[in-house]
């Protein structure tokens, strides 16, 4: 034992530290100098005064005893300890001797690694490799040479890597999901295993793709595999709670995530700690993009919308210091959406573990430190875009008993002249403004064609220049060409275009004799930050190489160089062939079963690009209606009738689940024949009946909505001389009677807003999307609507453009807004959501290049 010194210049901290001294004589123990660290430098006391303040749900003009008094809690230098304690210099010496002392806390080199429970007499090697011979007879029928030396190869590299279990573990998973009809897909690079394929991990076939096995598993550069798999949402935890029931509790764990301070959080938080009223931060974070917390003031400059005069006082300037001075700091410890942690010990050998607010046990690291532990990581993910195919495939084997998601056509005509025509919204990965337009110009005909989609729109292709090579290569546009012979057979399918990490390893295999191994790792250094002197070492390596095959150095330059501009840019062919596979499911659903899938798609929000109220606009444009709320039809969720959705009572606002489960066990009995027959029968809040009447849910029993909230405010009975005054009051205006419904459903029920004002709009020369799709390029067009999700992608150039949607009652269209007008208007689309009026022009590739943005002419609403 020893006894702490701690010198804080606190009052009586003198005198508290003579008699500790005195204590430590008389006991014969030792002293030891320590200094209460809170912050490394004394100049952040005021941050960490601030965090304390958050932590403590106070603001800096509250007094707390856990705020501390002074900045004396700072990381001092050795030499200022010395100095503090000039007087006991044996206070020191002994701090130096217990940290020279001090071991790792964890074990070095245990052996953690899961096990999976075999049969008695088999191990887990013997049983991986006779699961994955009966799986490949099961995916392939009659195995080729190709098959086998393919598995042959994986197979050896697994099992002498030790990671057999860890496959076994994860296809126990998925056996357990299929068993109990639970949806599930791999993803990630684990679909570049033919393993992983035989297992039915993956739905991806690695032989036929040519897929690398190296870029999930690298024998030369030996790391844990990485396996990730989806399940329908709404049953993961089913899946999640067996592995806990299967491998014991006291073996798995979920993994931590930390959440850092951001811009908006930061904002908020520190703000309210620092006495602003949320009426002053409210406007500020609202318009605030998402960028780090030490962005603020740049951003200020930067963004229109938060140019506002009031955004500058001192008072705000402070508030921006300090959250660039937290920028990054944990903001708080949240779990994992999917990572498991399984260790064949008991996890408390290895790791501290903590009970979340949910709940779940999680070790309170994330997913790169339980690698560091030695702990192997399991990804069971929820994904609700299979909640929503499995809810569509239900509904459709209500007609169609024999229908099978997972053995659609992949050749199916209708599906890809709606890709073509670039009528996404709903489809998975293909749905945002920027897949929509390219969709358009693509002209999918083929599987491959979607697959190439979720690899292009994202921000390295973007950033790297792949998108137009690409269009213009398979338009025909421009040649194909090779800088080499050797890549063709690597690029082809590409067409010439660097579009995958796996085409980067194969490349260098191709051109310089490198090994997968080798070239998975020359792939992931050219895919970070690295010196000039690095980026010579390793060219030149590519190059030697190269020449002694015979490739001209000239042209091994010229290839080098043309896979450095590209490497970092790539994306995963074996993700993106997992997520396009899912992707083409959808739109054949949406293609062929709109009713049915949109339903899913609504019953399944937040899922998705865009709200529930663009849904049902672009279901309409399909042909599907869309009904409203009906107390005797209407239920938990949205359902089909016949070539209808119909919004279901759980969609009102303030619906409670027992209020809920209350109304349909009352209609069990018989449906409702009156407003008084359903006071009498189901106990409802007053909130939610009144919210039920401005919905129009009473409307076929009782057509008159203003007569029954007047009803339902005096408590008057359904018959007697003041029911029948009542009934004769004039109801709701059709107008007034659309806003209840939307601001009580949250989406509209009958009309779209813009419907009631199209005739006004007509007459002044507004254009509509409808009308839009037929117009040619250049044409001038003004344009009204409801604007959506606004966003700012990076760009090629570093200019900022805006892309946002903009909705009528027929349906989308795509708006470009290019720095200029974004600079006069950007207040607008970000800072005050409302329906705006669009003056531009037809762009070269649809949509309409915006010149001017507007809030819509306050007249026309009040028309309407």
């Amino acid at each position: 034992f020893h006894v702490e010194l701690i010198r804080d210049f606190l009052p009586g901290n003198p005198m508290l530290n003579r008699a500790l001294r005195e204590l430590a004589a008389r006991l014969e123990l030792p002293v030891v100098a320590t200094n209460n660290v809170h912050y490394v430098d004394k100049e952040d006391f005021p941050v960490h005064d601030l965090l304390t303040c958050i932590r403590l749900g106070i603001t800096l003009e509250d007094a707390h005893p856990e705020r501390r008094l002074n900045a004396e809690n700072y990381l001092k230098t050795p030499a200022a300890m010395r100095a503090l304690f000039k007087d006991c210099p044996e206070a020191c010496e002994n701090a130096v001797r217990l940290a020279e002392a001090c071991r790792p806390a964890l074990p070095q080199g245990a052996q953690v690694s899961p096990r999976f429970p075999v049969p008695a007499g088999e191990t887990s090697a013997g049983l991986l490799r006779r699961l994955v011979e009966a799986g490949a007879r099961e995916r392939y029928g009659r195995l080729t040479r190709a098959v086998r030396e393919r598995l042959a190869y994986e197979l050896d590299v697994i099992t002498g890597l030790g990671f057999a279990d860890y496959f076994l573990i994860a296809w126990d998973a998925v056996r357990y999901a299929r068993a109990r009809g639970i949806r599930c897909a791999g993803r990630g690079s684990a679909a570049d295993s033919t393993v992983a394929y035989c297992l039915g991990i993956t739905e991806v076939d690695p032989v036929a793709r040519n897929l690398l096995f190296e870029r999930f598993l690298n024998p030369a550069r030996p790391t844990r595999p990485d396996i990730d798999i989806d399940f329908d949402a709404r049953r993961r935890d089913e899946v999640a709670n067996y592995v806990y029931a299967r491998y014991g509790a006291e073996h798995v764990a979920g993994v931590a995530t930390y959440q850092t301070f951001q811009a908006r959080s930061a904002l908020r938080d520190l703000g309210k700690a620092m006495g602003f009223k949320m009426t002053e931060l409210d406007p500020l974070v609202r318009r605030m993009p998402y960028v780090r917390a030490d962005a603020v003031e740049a951003a200020l400059e930067h963004f229109p919308e938060l140019r506002a005069d009031a955004f500058r006082n001192p008072r705000y300037r402070e508030l921006y210091r300090f959250c660039a001075a937290v920028a990054g700091f944990p903001r708080h410890l949240g779990t994992h959406l999917g990572g498991l942690v399984l260790a064949g010990v008991p996890l408390t050998q290895v790791t501290p573990l903590v009970r979340a607010a949910k709940g779940v046990v999680i070790a309170p690291f994330d997913k790169d430190d339980v690698e560091d532990l030695g702990l192997f990581k399991f990804d069971l993910l929820s994904l609700r875009a299979l909640s929503a195919v499995e809810d569509a495939v239900q509904i459709i084997r209500k007609e169609a008993p024999a229908f099978d998601c997972d053995r659609l056509p992949c050749d199916d005509a209708a599906t890809y002249a709606m890709l073509q025509r670039g009528e996404t919204v709903g489809v998975f990965q293909l749905e945002s403004p920027a897949q929509r337009a390219l969709q358009s110009r693509l002209r999918a005909s083929g599987i491959e064609d979607v697959i190439a989609s979720v690899a292009l729109i994202r921000p390295g292709p973007v950033k790297g220049n792949m998108v137009e090579p690409y269009l213009d290569r398979r338009q025909g546009r421009e040649p194909v060409t090779y800088l080499h012979p050797a890549l063709e057979p690597v690029l082809k399918k590409t067409y010439g275009v660097l579009l995958f990490q796996e085409q980067v390893i194969a490349l260098a295999a191709a051109v310089a004799g490198f090994s997968y191994g080798e070239a998975d790792r020359l792939r992931r250094v050219l895919g970070k930050s690295r010196t000039a002197r690095e980026l010579a070492e390793i060219g030149e390596a590519f190059v030697n190489r190269a020449v002694a095959r015979g490739v001209e150095e000239d042209v091994a330059r010229r290839v080098f160089a043309w896979v450095e501009g590209y490497a970092g840019y790539g994306f995963c062919e074996a993700h993106a062939a997992a997520f396009g596979l899912t992707a083409y499911k959808t739109a054949y659903l949406a293609c062929h079963y709109p009713a049915a899938y949109f339903a899913a798609l609504l019953n399944n929000q937040p899922l998705g690009y865009y709200p529930p109220q663009t849904l049902a606009v672009v279901a309409r444009s399909r042909g599907v209606a869309i009904l409203p709320p009906d107390i005797n039809k209407s239920g938990d969720a949205f359902t089909v009738e016949g070539n209808a959705i119909r919004i279901p009572l759980s969609q009102v606002r303030g619906m409670r689940r027992h209020t809920l489960r209350a109304i349909l066990k009352a209609r069990a009995g018989g449906p409702f024949t009156s407003f008084a027959d359903f006071t009498a029968r189901v106990k409802c809040e007053r909130d939610t009946l009144a919210n039920l009447i401005l919905c129009g849910a009473f409307d076929a029993l009782h057509p008159n909505r203003r007569a029954l909230l007047a009803r339902l405010q005096c408590g008057a009975p359904e018959t007697g001389l003041f029911a029948a005054a009542e009934d004769a009051w004039p109801d709701f205006s059709p107008g007034v009677k659309r806003q209840m419904e939307y601001a009580v459903l949250g989406m509209d029920a009958r009309e779209h807003f813009m419907a009631r004002l199209r005739a006004r709009l007509k007459a002044q020369g507004y254009t509509d999307t409808a009308a839009l799709k037929g117009l040619p390029e250049g044409t001038f067009v003004r344009m009204a609507g409801l604007p959506l999700r606004p966003h700012r992608p990076p760009t090629r150039s570093g200019r900022t453009v805006v892309f946002f949607t903009l909705e009528d009652e027929y349906g989308l269209a795509d708006m470009t807004v290019f720095e200029d007008c974004y600079h006069q208007t950007g207040w607008i689309l970000f800072a005050c959501p409302a329906p705006v009026e669009v003056e531009g022009v037809v762009g070269r590739r649809a949509g309409v290049v915006a010149r001017a943005v507007r809030l819509l002419n306050l007249n026309l609403i009040r028309a309407f």
